[in-house]
């Protein structure tokens, strides 16, 4: 395994802990507190292209930043040495703060979180679309509508590809899921035919154990 594969192996595991989510969600917010409305953009188009340069164009830079390979002292060294003279005090200042409290490995979950903040204050919310292959866009346009129809708020669709979906889709909101795939339409199918077979047998039994006449 090269060091990018090393870099993304260990992000998803922090982007699907609980508790590191709450801690990011924290962070998130003071991000966001501390930055003007007229500066918002700018600023986090600039948390944008710094994660993509710490992540994908200099991966063994985003490998010693972010995987806690250094101690607090040298994290903040190397943020005032190769950051500092690139990036707003702001942004150098937020990393700072992360750095100090060993907490860079969340910048990732940190910036998903702003992103959902940022579209929470424009009555937006995520919703994650889950199908055996990849929608197409037309397709898309038709489920964003009928969401856009049924929810109170504008849905954000995030599309993605799962296997186990056996037909159908699966959509999912915060920790609301709809599932209409068509394995679990077979299962609940069995179910009501395994329900179905027990009652049968069940009601064979009570017509033995009380016969006509007695």
């Amino acid at each position: 395994m090269n060091d990018q594969e090393q870099v993304k192996a260990r992000i998803p595991s922090v982007m699907d802990d609980p508790g590191a989510i709450s801690v990011a969600k924290v962070y998130a917010k003071a991000f966001l507190g501390s930055i003007s409305e007229a500066e918002k953009d700018s600023t986090l188009e600039e948390f944008a292209e710094f994660l993509n340069a710490v992540l994908v164009q200099y991966p063994e830079f985003g490998k010693m930043l972010t995987t806690r390979s250094l101690n607090k002292e040298e994290s903040l060294k190397l943020i005032d040495r190769a950051i500092a003279p690139h990036a707003s005090e702001l942004l150098t200042n937020f990393l700072r703060v992360l750095g100090r409290h060993e907490r860079l490995d969340l910048l990732q979950q940190i910036y998903k979180q702003i992103n959902k903040l940022r579209d929470a204050e424009a009555g937006k919310k995520a919703v994650v679309v889950k199908s055996a292959t990849e929608l197409s866009e037309g397709i898309l346009n038709s489920i964003q509508q009928r969401l856009n129809e049924s929810l109170g708020f504008i849905p954000v669709l995030q599309a993605s590809i799962d296997q186990s979906v056996l037909g159908g889709l699966v959509i999912q909101v915060d920790d609301t899921v709809y599932d209409g795939s068509l394995r679990t339409r077979l299962k609940q199918l069995r179910g009501r035919l395994d329900n179905r077979s027990i009652h049968e047998i069940q009601s064979g039994r009570d017509r033995f154990s009380y016969p006509e006449g007695n």
